[in-house]
């Protein structure tokens, strides 16, 4: 967005225009409120501010849920926002360190400072961007003068220890500029990470990365978590001193819709030995994954790896858990459609899910050589274990709770 266009944004009239029109959903949808509009009069900049506003906040609702349709955005800022659910975890954490107050050091839209001052801790938040500072101090307006937002650096806005003050940081991908998230290495972000770990190691401190960060740039002797949301590993935070537990360095924390589990460990877990297939194969959480506490979750359910290279693990008893995803095994095959289409139509199967690890099929080509008919449903999936290549037909098992 464009100053011209913020400028015209945040103004009653504009604010209340945005209101009006609701979400914008598609391209048709947002072709015509742009024709409405401007036939109604509105500016060209008023015009595209409000509607590609009302298209963040359609967009926002999987993060913010309802409270998107107050809230303004930036492309980017949105892409790089925690869900709410997860920075609600996050200001939890920092509550029960006995800390009142947090520095959020390149707040973006303000998606993190929003579920800290929920929480009732006190924000100073700032951002480099000053599109992105302004919409968070509209975001962050609710809360008047407990959630304050200035438009500055990190490090121009650290300052002296503050008692009973965290430190919350999210470095990756945060480049000037706010329509777009454009990808970096970790030696671009901003702040640095030698900067952000050197304020971590004297400050209780939160630095949000992404889940595929190098593990051997993280610092040792902080809390390393992997968090995983619906399905999908979407962060990883550092947690330093106060805000670091007690004996935990790895941590895979597990949210699926409003319940959590979380598995920690003091370092990686030494891996399960392997077994054969037995009646079961179980698919590790991507956060426990990264956290490479897959051992212990093999160990949890008496299950072996089914090879040391694969995270596929495997048991006999009909046993689940919330870091898994687990199938009862129907039958191995062969990875030649011929073989699994036989199978495949013993089994009356005409909807299936194609899982692959550890073998090079690109699994839309090979779908397109299976024949599907009829009304049951299965799991194909390809995998290497030992020195074959071979398909296990499998039925998903409901998650545990």
């Amino acid at each position: 967005m464009e100053m011209s266009e913020l400028r015209a944004l945040l103004t009653p009239a504009g604010l209340e225009l945005l209101d009006a029109l609701g979400p914008v959903t598609s391209t048709a949808e947002a072709a015509a409120a742009v024709s409405r509009l401007r036939a109604a009069g509105h500016s060209p900049d008023l015009v595209s501010a409000v509607v590609g506003q009302a298209h963040l906040r359609a967009k926002a609702t999987a993060k913010f849920g309802p409270f998107a349709a107050r809230m303004l955005f930036t492309r980017a800022g949105l892409e790089q926002a925690t869900r709410l659910g997860v920075a609600a975890r996050h200001a939890q954490r920092i509550r029960r360190a006995g800390l009142t107050s947090v520095a959020d050091l390149g707040c973006g839209i303000g998606g993190d400072a929003l579920a800290f001052a929920g929480a009732g801790l006190a924000v100073h938040a700032v951002d480099a961007d000053e599109v992105t500072a302004a919409f968070a101090a509209y975001n962050l307006a609710p809360f008047g003068e407990d959630a304050t937002v200035r438009h500055a650096t990190a490090e121009e806005a650290l300052g002296e220890p503050v008692p009973g003050q965290a430190i919350w940081m999210d470095p990756a991908r945060r480049t000037s500029g706010h329509s777009e998230t454009r990808r970096v290495s970790a030696d671009d972000y901003s702040p640095s990470l030698d900067w952000a770990f050197a304020v971590a190691a004297q400050r209780p401190t939160g630095i949000k990365l992404g889940p595929a960060h190098d593990r051997d740039r993280l610092p040792t002797d902080a809390e390393t978590q992997w968090v995983s949301a619906d399905g999908s590993v979407v962060e990883l935070v550092v947690w330093s001193r106060e805000l670091a537990r007690e004996g935990v360095r790895r941590s895979a924390l597990v949210i699926r819709g409003e319940r959590s589990h979380e598995l920690t460990g003091s370092a990686d877990a030494e891996d399960a030995p392997v077994r054969a297939l037995g009646a079961f194969l179980h698919e590790p959480d991507g956060a426990v994954i990264r956290a490479r506490l897959i051992g212990d979750v093999a160990r949890s359910l008496d299950a072996g790896m089914l090879d040391p290279r694969i995270a596929y693990l495997t048991s006999d008893a009909a046993l689940t858990s919330p870091f898994v995803q687990s199938f009862r095994v129907r039958e191995t095959l062969p990875i030649t459609p011929k073989t699994i289409n036989a199978a495949l139509k013993t089994h009356g199967i005409g909807r299936i899910e194609i899982k692959k690890r550890g073998v090079d099929v690109d699994p839309a080509a090979f779908r397109r050589k299976l024949t599907l008919r009829g009304d049951a449903e299965a799991t194909l999936i390809l995998a290497r274990f030992g020195d074959q290549r071979r398909a296990i037909l499998a039925d998903r098992v409901p998650a545990a709770d």
